[in-house]
């Protein structure tokens, strides 16, 4: 850089960048700059974007001719129309065996699950019919198996029996079954259709670990009416009152069921076992349960075993799903219980389908859009509610069973529905005698794999926050209820969430000797102190929630540093606070108030206040509110803490020769 300067603006400019060192050395200072200026419509357009739209679906719009256009729109609508019309007999074939598989799982898990949600059997295989097929035609996923889940079922069932008791008014609630998954696929629908999905990431993987494992222990311990044989037992949900009816009703015990039920409950944990162990005999667990229903019907036809105490399931209708449109009901005095339980089992089961989607989509290598699973998923429980099926979505074990057998397409799915639909016209007299007992069997061997202890202890190692949560979730469900167990866990989310909004981290940041990099001193050990300086750096944004923490905080480093000072100097050094703004990604006007006012109170002390890499957004307000040009300064602005401690050191350095030079 020329030295001498050519014209005086060029010598201005260099001044504004350089500063002079030696006779022979300048070190420059970068200038820190306002972001370009832009309208408030173009900003509230960007940051609308950027919120709703982060995968800017519309992209692939432009510069395309309008039928183009026309037939893009209709592939992101029905992803169907993408791999249909290169659809193969090779595919076929791998999608036929596939989708075989899992109806030979989702026969007997479809009547298992009906009746964990206190709902007529039939319901469940009526939901393993329609579902799947709207699944086919709007799902993104090549391996998502729909159907009913136990989650789902559970807290339907639970939830519904607070005000109506499926015995005594079977009609009612199974109307507000109807309802409620009518409610639960128009909240799942909106929140695709206004890409509002970041809601059910309240859930966390801690939540849903604590969650699903204390929700397979009460499912589990639910079933031990149909594998005891009790007749008269608690609706409730919750351990105490389960074990309770359990041992208040030990004279309805039935010897017969035990020795049969826990017989097949053994048979299906090592079939599951064995798919574990080996993954290439997927083939066995996901066998097992209809085998068992099989082997368990024909046993108590030839032993008469309701003769012995062994309850069946009886009489099963034939035909496919009945329309239930005038089975909704939308006032009354249920309403709000009907949407607040379409709500949760909206919630759980988009949380487990997407969670579905996503997990095998990583393991082939494809995208699968959230979305476009949301809308899939809601308009899949909408037409379900109008056709006389309750809540479904993705299954984790049928899909994984769906993985494992070659699935390619979602054609699966329609290879299931129509085995379901065989079943439904032909198949059903054939259940009449099926034991309860099994299908209580095959519960507890599809929920056993919902608790993941493994997961839970690394929860525990990676962060004790997180495993509260998991454990809040886990006794909450099984000693309160499901929803409860599940609302104190995402509360202690949020309150955790907002401790890091209101409690933003702040760090003292030293210099690495023989650089100019600046790091957190209690984490680099060989980190040191600048003499006259703190330097402070936070880590969050900066809003009217934690303003008043980060006054309290600043002034306790200030003071500790004064203190520090007087004890070794009988005086403080301090003269200048440098606050390194790199991870303050947003500002508000009570932020803007607080710059202001620290640099006031800053002042009184005869301390420089300076900001560090304030980024776009921050500069811009503060900018705007410093109309008279005393806050956003130069020698207030600097692009890194290295050059902020080296210019200023550099200007007091030239005072203090400017004072020595001064004739007394």
């Amino acid at each position: 850089m020329d030295q001498n300067g050519s014209s005086s603006s060029n010598t201005n400019t260099m001044r504004s960048h350089c500063i002079e060192i030696n006779d022979n050395e300048e070190f420059e200072v970068h200038k820190v700059e306002a972001p370009p200026q832009k309208s408030t419509l173009l900003k509230l357009k960007a940051r609308l974007k950027e919120t709703f739209f982060p995968d800017d679906p519309l992209r692939q719009f432009k510069g395309q001719p309008l039928p183009k256009k026309l037939i893009l729109g209709a592939q992101y609508f029905f992803p169907i129309l993408q791999w249909g019309p290169s659809y193969s007999f090779k595919l076929l074939k791998s999608d036929i065996v596939s989708g075989l598989t899992i109806a030979s799982l989702a026969i007997p898990q479809g009547i298992s699950y009906a009746k964990l949600a206190s709902l007529p059997p039939i319901v469940g295989l009526y939901s393993s019919f329609v579902p799947p097929l709207v699944y086919a035609v709007l799902g993104s996923s090549r391996d998502v198996a729909v159907g009913p889940v136990s989650i789902a079922s559970l807290v339907m069932g639970s939830m519904l029996r607070e005000e109506v008791s499926p015995t005594g008014d079977s009609l009612l609630f199974l109307q507000l079954a109807l309802t409620s998954t009518f409610f639960a696929g128009i909240f799942q629908a909106s929140l695709g259709i206004l890409r509002l999905g970041f809601i059910i990431d309240f859930l966390s993987k801690a939540i849903l670990i604590g969650f699903m494992a204390g929700a397979a222990i009460i499912v589990a311990l639910q079933q031990l009416k149909s594998l005891l044989g009790i007749t008269h037992f608690t609706q409730q949900m919750a351990i105490v009152p389960v074990m309770s009816s359990v041992f208040h009703n030990v004279d309805e015990w039935s010897w017969q069921t035990i020795v049969m039920g826990f017989c097949f409950l053994v048979l299906l944990l090592l079939a599951r076992h064995v798919s574990i162990r080996n993954p290439k005999l997927f083939w066995v667990s996901a066998g097992a349960p209809l085998v068992s229903v099989i082997i368990s019907t024909v046993l108590v036809f030839a032993i008469k075993g309701q003769k012995h105490g062994i309850s069946v399931i009886g009489k099963l209708e034939e035909g496919l799903n009945p329309p239930s449109l005038n089975m909704l009901r939308f006032q009354g005095s249920h309403l709000v219980l009907v949407i607040k339980t379409g709500i949760m089992t909206g919630i759980l089961s988009l949380t487990e389908g997407i969670a579905v989607g996503r997990t095998f989509a990583t393991l082939k290598n494809y995208r699968v859009d959230g979305n476009k699973e949301m809308m899939a998923i809601g308009f899949m429980n909408v037409v379900g509610s109008v056709t006389s099926c309750y809540v479904t979505t993705g299954s984790f074990s049928r899909s994984a069973v769906n993985h494992n057998a070659g699935a390619k397409t979602a054609v699966s799915n329609v290879v299931m529905s129509v085995t379901v639909m065989v079943t439904l016209l032909f198949l059903m007299p054939l259940f009449h005698y099926t034991p309860n007992l099994i299908l209580g069997a095959i519960i507890v061997s599809a929920v056993v794999g919902l608790i993941d202890i493994s997961a839970a202890y690394n929860i525990w190692k990676i962060d004790k926050y997180d495993f509260i949560t998991t454990l809040a979730a886990f006794f909450g469900v099984i000693f309160i209820s499901v929803q409860t167990g599940l609302a104190i866990a995402v509360g202690l989310a949020i309150f955790k969430i907002l401790l890091q909004v209101t409690r933003p981290k702040t760090v003292m940041l030293g210099n690495m000797p023989g650089t100019d990099i600046y790091r957190d001193l209690h984490h680099y050990k060989e980190a040191t102190r600048v003499p006259g300086f703190l330097i402070l750096s936070i880590e969050a944004p900066i809003n009217f929630a934690n303003i008043n923490y980060l006054n309290e905080r600043i002034s306790r480093w200030i003071e500790e540093f004064e203190e520090e000072d007087n004890i070794k100097q009988r005086q403080s050094s301090l003269r200048f606070v440098i606050l390194e703004m790199s991870a303050v990604t947003a500002i508000d006007t009570s932020g803007v108030s607080f710059f202001k006012d620290m640099k006031t109170a800053m002042e009184k002390k005869g301390v420089a206040f300076v900001l560090v890499n304030p980024l776009a957004e921050v500069i811009d307000k503060l900018e705007k509110a410093d109309k008279v040009n005393d806050f956003i300064r130069e020698n207030n602005l600097y692009l890194t803490v290295g050059e902020a401690v080296t210019a200023l050191s550099l200007e007091v350095k030239d005072q203090q020769s400017s004072m020595q030079d001064v004739p007394l």
